[in-house]
């Protein structure tokens, strides 16, 4: 029996549901029963009907699935795949921000620690950020932990007052403006269509900014046939699969997130059959980091 086959069949057998990210390999992504971006996903937990959740992701993804599924018992092929922005903010800083400014609101980008949400107001993704703070009553926004993406989102709600944090995701960091620049000489006319987590200079030499499944989408809704793609390449196995006839181009070569990419077939396996690496968390904490996240999925609604 393959590899695939059994997976299938540990699934049923232990209902799980297995959910994905669209940056782990592709051949995770094609086995799983919901593939996503941080905001579908984060939606989709709510509503699983199965005991179990396997998180193909992340660490503050499972995090998330278990605050918000505290009952299920959730599991990770590999825990020890994290992201480097989620460390990126301190405590300290949020309750010095919070007594320089009284009214703050300290929105999170759900790319954090669970100890970290439980210090924030409310969470956001990439999808719905600019909902979600254009409906906050406080004037005073703490953007936390990536800078690039509040600047984008502060561009877009100026009548809020930003205060910045220094964080960032080294992937999308990593593409610069020249980056853009060789690519659109390689092939002209192909619309860049770019991660608001990558710095301004990029934004502003691309056609399209939005999140991963606004990518796709836009990418499927559109008649151009060629595409250059400001993110990481895990995208391309779900652009490829809903746009057979159309060519994906990355910007650089290299946009490859190492964390996403130690999610595999073996360790899915691993992890169903084991019934571990388990996502544990203190109950006091999975209550505190709940607030914003269910905070988060009223005010995008």
């Amino acid at each position: 029996m393959d590899k695939v086959q059994k997976i299938m069949e540990l699934k049923k057998e232990k209902d799980v549901v297995i959910m994905a990210h669209y940056y782990v390999d592709g051949q995770v992504q094609a086995l799983a029963d919901h593939v996503g971006d941080s905001f579908a996903l984060s939606k989709l937990a709510t509503t699983v009907t199965n005991k179990n959740i396997l998180f193909c992701g992340v660490k503050f993804m499972g995090e998330s699935a278990k605050i918000l599924n505290p009952q299920k018992t959730v599991i990770m092929p590999d825990i020890t795949a994290d992201c480097p922005m989620a460390h990126m903010v301190e405590v300290e800083k949020i309750k010095q921000v919070r007594k320089m400014f009284p009214d703050v609101a300290v929105v999170c980008y759900v790319n954090s620690t669970a100890e970290i949400k439980s210090y924030s107001d409310v969470c956001v993704t990439s999808s719905n950020a600019i909902k979600v703070v254009k409906a906050l009553p406080n004037k005073d926004i703490f953007f936390i932990p990536d800078n690039n993406l509040a600047q984008y989102v502060a561009k877009q709600v100026p009548e809020k007052h930003f205060i910045f944090n220094d964080g960032f995701c080294p992937i999308h960091k990593e593409i610069t403006k020249q980056h853009i620049l060789d690519a659109k000489g390689k092939h002209p006319g192909a619309p860049v269509l770019t991660h608001p987590e990558c710095i301004q200079e990029v934004l502003e030499v691309s056609d399209f900014i939005g999140s991963t499944s606004e990518i796709i989408d836009f990418a499927t809704k559109s008649d151009e046939k060629e595409f250059l793609i400001a993110t990481e390449t895990g995208v391309f196995y779900e652009l490829q699969q809903k746009n057979p006839d159309k060519v994906f181009y990355s910007v650089k070569g290299d946009q490859i997130c190492p964390d996403m990419k130690k999610i595999t077939l073996d360790n899915v396996l691993a992890a169903l059959e084991n019934f571990e690496p388990e996502v544990i968390m203190e109950e006091d904490m999975i209550e505190k980091a709940n607030a914003p996240l269910v905070q988060m999925l009223e005010l995008a609604k």
